[in-house]
């Protein structure tokens, strides 16, 4: 019911900024909660960043003050404004939609930081 496709990635040097898409399809995405979620190579998938349908957000400690999440509930589509990255912010991000009528995942999007 509920298709995401991560757009955005890719190889930046540390200090630098990426912006993350994520674009739905189905009727309910606008009424899920959604968030960003990253796995890097060895390690646990872990949350990054997550927002309810009426705007309430909340952040790994590592993130705070430099990731911002959002969604644009009339495009179908959510976002992860990501500043002075780090390198062990690299990992595969990806994008969750979740709600009372199931649980999406999108294929994932690589994001690759330099020292």
């Amino acid at each position: 019911q509920v298709q995401l496709v991560e757009s955005g990635g890719g190889f930046v040097q540390a200090g630098g900024s990426l912006r993350l898409s994520c674009a739905a399809s189905g009727s309910i995405f606008r009424i899920n909660s959604m968030g960003w979620y990253r796995q890097a190579p060895g390690k646990q998938r872990e949350s990054v960043a997550t927002i309810t349908w009426i705007g309430s957000t909340n952040y790994t400690d590592s993130v705070k003050g430099r990731f911002t999440i959002s969604r644009d509930n009339a495009k179908n589509t959510g976002y992860l404004q990501m500043n002075s990255l780090k390198p062990e912010d690299t990992a595969v991000y990806y994008c969750r939609s979740w709600g009372r009528f199931g649980d999406y995942w999108g294929q994932g999007t690589q994001v690759t930081v330099s020292s």
